[in-house]
């Protein structure tokens, strides 16, 4: 997702660098028009005005921010964070106070969509922070997302809402794949199933896009079967912390 965003970025006419450990995507970017590519951001940090941040944990932006060779002591004051991972809430909340104390903004702006939608500069986001991390990373959230929902000033709101609709992917994608198997055990032609729940009220985003896979016969991985196992672990951790219980999803 994060080569789809720069992407969408650069499409829509705004100066962009990218990061990646993968030095194929760093010449696919500059091929693409980035002003710059590599392993690390702090080369070029003088030049930001905004960072996104698309990785998989918050381990992985703290690293990113404030490790070894960390981004934030290199970026101007007033520049604004946009962390688009899945992270919990009281994480968000510490990676934000964390950053104001090198005076940098943060947006607590997870994101939904996948590579495709990405790319397209059609992501969902959803997002909490303040008036000015909003207003500067107008820009941003214009190029990359199909549509913004403005969650709050508080941050951590925006993580909880994106762990929320997490719960909801991770079931559908799961008693998909168990549907069209038990479609299979009965047979049932699998175009047929299908095509009566995409018709029908049991359908899904998750069934409609992932048993069209199924279909093809494309096993080519979409996404990570752990990333899900993470935010399914997120939504557990974040019910125990609400005291809510969750007895269907649990």
């Amino acid at each position: 997702m994060g080569m789809g965003a720069a992407r969408a970025c650069l499409q829509a006419g705004l100066n962009t660098w990218g990061v990646d450990i993968n030095p194929d995507n760093c010449r696919a970017l500059l091929a693409a028009g980035a002003k710059g590519a590599g392993p690390s951001a702090v080369p070029f940090a003088a030049e930001l005005d905004a960072v996104v941040l698309l990785v998989v944990n918050a381990a992985q932006v703290r690293g990113i921010l404030f490790g070894e060779s960390g981004l934030t002591a290199h970026l101007k004051p007033g520049t604004v964070v946009m962390v688009s991972s899945t992270i919990a809430s009281a994480d968000a909340q510490a990676i934000a106070e964390a950053l104001a104390e090198y005076q940098l903004l943060m947006l607590d702006a997870p994101v939904s969509g996948g590579a495709v939608k990405a790319a397209a500069g059609d992501m969902t986001v959803m997002a909490s922070g303040s008036d000015a991390a909003f207003a500067r990373l107008a820009p941003v959230l214009d190029a990359v997302a199909g549509k913004v929902y403005r969650i709050g000033s508080d941050i951590g709101l925006g993580s909880t809402v994106k762990i929320i609709h997490q719960l909801l992917a991770g079931v559908h994608i799961a008693v998909a794949a168990e549907a069209m198997a038990l479609a299979a055990r009965a047979g049932i032609p699998l175009e047929t199933m299908y095509d009566v729940v995409t018709h029908a009220a049991g359908n899904s985003w998750m069934f409609e896009n992932r048993m069209q896979h199924v279909l093809d016969g494309d096993y080519s991985p979409k996404s990570a079967v752990d990333i899900f196992v993470k935010d399914l672990g997120l939504v557990n951790d974040t019910a125990r912390a609400l005291t809510f219980p969750l007895p269907l999803a649990t």
